[in-house]
């Protein structure tokens, strides 16, 4: 008996970035910035503006808060979230939840090992337990967004982060997810007066 095939899913659309920008620059008045001008330098100076903007107000924070607001993983986030702003990847829950479980991973293989009060590996150079402690918190990190369907690969350089030392306290831990959370709510901000339609928790599921 024939059975009638179903299409493909929609593939995602690639970067939106010209979008957030363009909504942006027509809502400050400015729409003709992309098209008079060569796109490719607009958007990359766009990109500067933005990503300096995004970290910036993390560096407020933590000169007016006196905690660490600024953390590496939170750049390849920033980006995500104004690049590909419509992929599941950079959606709310993905970043929230992959960041959540990167640093609670992380957290608990450095307990594990031993290596709270060892100092970073950049100081203290890596034996067996930190390289062991370092592979671990990545493939559990990994296999746990997999299992939550909260895929989001900056989250794998939170886990290491922590796993090497970078972060001892779960002070530090719960200050950088205070970060990812003003961060995901910049994101909020700018995408949606961008026009773009970011979500406010999970990406639209593509028929």
């Amino acid at each position: 008996m024939d059975t009638e095939r179903k299409p493909p899913p929609a593939p995602v659309r690639g970067p939106q970035l010209e979008d957030v920008a363009r909504g942006l620059f027509t809502r400050i008045r400015l729409p003709y910035l992309l098209d008079r001008l060569p796109s490719g330098p607009v958007l990359a100076i766009f990109s500067l503006i933005n990503g300096f903007l995004s970290i910036a107000i993390m560096a407020v924070a933590a000169l007016v808060t006196e905690q660490p607001f600024v953390f590496p993983s939170l750049g390849p986030t920033a980006f995500l979230f104004f690049y590909t702003p419509l992929a599941p990847t950079a959606s709310p829950r993905n970043a929230l939840y992959g960041h959540l479980i990167g640093a609670l991973v992380g957290f608990g293989c450095l307990v594990a090992f031993g290596l709270q009060d060892e100092g970073p590996s950049t100081a203290v150079g890596v034996g067996w337990d930190r390289v062991i402690a370092a592979g671990l918190s990545l493939g559990l990190t990994s296999g746990l967004m997999v299992l939550f369907n909260a895929a989001h690969p900056p989250a794998g350089a939170t886990t290491l982060i922590i796993s090497l030392g970078v972060l001892t306290e779960a002070s530090e831990i719960a200050v950088l997810m205070v970060a990812v959370v003003l961060l995901t709510v910049q994101a909020i901000v700018i995408n949606r007066l961008a026009g773009i339609p970011y979500p406010l928790w999970n990406a639209a599921k593509r028929e």
